[in-house]
C-alpha cells in the first residue's frame, strides 16, 4: 500500500504538470492571432452577404503577418473570397459557408471559385464546419456529343429509351460554375476536418503546389446527376498526401492531372493517397486522360472503393507519361451507372489513345501516343459488371505491369441499362507483364453476353504465375484466348481450357499446369511439362 506522504507527493506533482500544460497551451493560443469574421460584419445570417466582412478579415490577418480567421457557428453566404499568406481559415462545426448563386460575385468564369488564392505560402482551411455550393441540376434529353463516352450512348440507344441525362442548372444560360477552392501556385497548404457538398464544378483543384496535405475531409455531391462535381483534382502539384478522407461524387473522386490549364505544363509527382473511402459515378481514382507532361512516383494504399463506376483508371490522351506507382491493399466495388458518365462497371481500366482518334478532330502539333509503365497493384480484392481492360497503343505498349495478389469477381447487373461484358479481363499492346496469385472468377446472376475469363492479344512477355482462371458460365469458349502473343509462360495455375492463335503466337510454355489446349493452324507448338 502507499503511504499517505506519497500520495500527497504525487497529487502535487500531477497538479503542476497539469498547471504547466495549461499554461502552454494558453500561451500557444494568445501567440497566434484570432480574427472573428463576428468582429467584421458577419451576421450569421444565410441570408446576408457575407463576403465583405469575411474577406475584410482575411486582409486583416494577412496584413498583421498571419493568424487565425475564425468562423464561429452560423450561416455565411458569400461569393469568391481570397486567401492571404499566412491565414488559417478555421470554419467551426455549426458553421456553413453557402458559395453565393450570384454570378456577379466571382472574379470571372474561368478562375470562379468559393476559396481562391494565388501565390501563396502558409495557409490553411481547417475546422469541423462546412462549405457548401448549393448546386442544382435538371434533366432533359441530351443535346450534346460526348465522344469519350459514345460507346456507352450507342448501347443506350440500342435499348429504345429516351437519352436523359442530367445538366446543370441553367446549361447555356448561366456562365459561372465555380470551383469549391482554387489554389493556384501555393506552398504548405493544409486543408483538414471540413466537409465541401454540393460542388458545382471540382470541389478541390490545386495547380503547381507544393506540400499540400488534404486530411479528414468529407466530399459529397449526388452520385445520380452531379455533372463536373470532381472531388481532388492535384494539376502539376509535388509533395501531395491525401488521407483519411471520404469522397462521394458525381463525377471523379480523385484525379491526377499535368495539363497547361493555369500555366505551363508541370508533372504531377511525389503523391500519396491512404486510409480513405471513395465512391463516382465516374471513376474513383483516375490517371487522368489531361496528361501532356507526367503523373509519376505514386503509392495509393488502404483505400475502399465502393458503389464506384469505374474503380483504378489509367488514361493517356495528350501525350504525356505516367509511371511508377505503386497501389496496395484496396477493396473495390463496381456497377453500371446511367449512360452518361465515363465507365463501365469496370474495376480496373488502363487506355492510351491520341485524343485525335477518339473524336475524329485534327489537333496542330498533336503529340505522339503517351505512355503508362511500372505499375504494381497489390493486394487487391475487386468486384464489377464490366471487362477490367489494359490496352496500350499500337505505338506505345503498356509496360511493366504487375498484378499480385489480385481477386476479380464479375457479375451482371440485371438493373443495368444495358450489358456488354464479354470477358473479365482483356490485355492489348502490353509487355512485360507479371500476375501473381490473380483470380479471375464469375459470379451470379449470370449474363448472356458473357465469353471468356481472360483475353489476350498482342501482348508479350506475360507471365501468369498461380493464377486461376474460370470459364464463363454457359460459355463455349477457352477460359484464356491468347492471340498473336509472344513469350508466355503459364506456372502451377489452375486453367481449365487455353486457346491459341494468331500467326505471330510463339513461345507458349506450360509449367505444371494441366490444362486443355487448342492451337490455331500455324501457330508454334504450345510446350508442357
Amino acid at each position: 500500500m502507499m503511504h499517505d506522504g506519497w500520495m500527497i507527493f504525487d497529487r502535487a506533482i500531477l497538479l503542476f504538470t497539469c498547471t504547466v500544460s495549461m499554461t502552454v497551451l494558453c500561451q500557444s493560443a494568445a501567440g497566434q492571432r484570432v480574427f472573428n469574421v463576428r468582429d467584421y460584419g458577419a451576421t450569421g445570417l444565410k441570408s446576408a452577404d457575407a463576403r465583405p466582412a469575411l474577406q475584410k478579415a482575411i486582409d486583416a490577418c494577412g496584413k498583421a503577418g498571419g493568424g487565425e480567421v475564425y468562423l464561429p457557428p452560423g450561416d455565411y453566404t458569400s461569393g469568391q473570397l481570397h486567401l492571404r499568406s499566412g491565414v488559417r481559415l478555421f470554419v467551426e462545426a455549426g458553421a456553413t459557408i453557402f458559395a453565393t448563386l450570384d454570378s456577379t460575385q466571382y472574379d470571372n468564369p474561368r478562375s470562379a471559385a468559393l476559396i481562391y488564392g494565388e501565390d501563396l505560402h502558409d495557409i490553411a482551411l481547417e475546422g469541423a464546419g462546412t462549405l457548401d455550393g448549393q448546386a442544382s441540376y435538371e434533366w432533359h434529353l441530351n443535346s450534346i456529343t460526348d465522344h469519350y463516352i459514345l460507346s456507352n450512348q450507342r448501347q443506350m440507344e440500342a435499348t429504345g429509351k429516351p437519352l436523359l441525362r442530367s445538366f446543370p442548372v441553367g446549361l447555356g444560360k448561366e456562365t459561372v460554375y465555380p470551383r469549391m477552392v482554387l489554389l493556384l501556385r501555393c506552398v504548405d497548404v493544409r486543408i483538414a476536418g471540413l466537409k465541401f457538398l454540393r460542388s458545382r464544378s471540382w470541389t478541390i483543384n490545386p495547380y503547381a503546389c507544393k506540400r499540400l496535405v488534404i486530411d479528414g475531409v468529407y466530399i459529397y455531391s449526388s452520385q445520380k446527376e452531379a455533372v463536373w462535381a470532381d472531388g481532388i483534382d492535384p494539376d502539376g502539384c509535388q509533395d501531395v498526401r491525401i488521407s483519411n478522407s471520404t469522397i462521394e461524387t458525381g463525377d471523379d473522386a480523385i484525379v491526377f492531372y499535368s495539363t497547361d490549364a493555369w500555366g505551363p505544363v508541370l508533372p504531377t509527382e511525389n503523391v500519396t493517397v491512404t486510409n480513405s473511402r471513395l465512391s463516382s459515378s465516374s471513376s474513383a481514382i483516375k490517371f487522368c486522360d489531361g496528361n501532356s507532361r507526367a503523373v509519376r512516383h505514386v503509392t495509393i494504399s488502404n483505400v475502399v472503393i465502393t458503389n464506384s463506376n469505374r474503380g483504378l483508371a489509367f488514361m493517356v490522351f495528350d501525350g504525356g507519361i505516367v509511371e511508377d506507382v505503386v497501389i496496395d491493399n484496396v477493396t473495390i466495388d463496381t456497377r453500371r451507372f446511367d449512360w452518361f458518365w465515363w465507365g463501365d462497371g469496370d474495376p480496373i481500366h488502363f487506355n492510351i489513345k491520341r485524343r485525335s482518334e477518339i473524336d475524329g478532330r485534327t489537333y496542330d502539333h498533336e503529340p505522339a501516343a503517351g505512355i503508362i509503365r511500372n505499375v504494381t497493384i497489390s493486394n487487391v480484392v475487386a468486384h464489377g459488371q464490366g471487362t477490367s481492360m489494359m490496352r496500350g497503343h499500337p505505338d506505345s505498349w503498356l509496360e511493366g505491369i504487375r498484378l499480385n495478389h489480385v481477386r476479380l469477381f464479375v457479375s451482371h447487373g440485371a438493373d443495368a441499362p444495358y450489358e456488354g461484358t464479354t470477358a473479365a479481363m482483356t490485355l492489348q499492346y502490353v509487355r512485360d507483364v507479371r500476375m501473381q496469385d490473380v483470380e479471375i472468377r464469375w459470379q451470379s446472376p449470370d449474363a448472356a453476353t458473357w465469353q471468356s475469363g481472360l483475353v489476350v492479344d498482342k501482348v508479350q512477355d506475360l507471365d501468369l504465375d498461380g493464377v486461376r482462371i474460370d470459364p464463363a458460365p454457359g460459355s463455349s469458349r477457352a477460359a484464356l484466348i491468347l492471340s498473336d502473343v509472344d513469350g508466355v509462360v503459364v506456372r502451377q495455375s489452375r486453367v481449365p481450357t487455353i486457346d491459341v492463335s494468331g500467326s505471330r503466337s510463339r513461345g507458349v510454355r506450360l509449367l505444371d499446369t494441366d490444362s486443355k489446349v487448342a492451337v490455331g493452324q500455324g501457330v508454334e507448338p504450345v510446350t508442357s511439362k
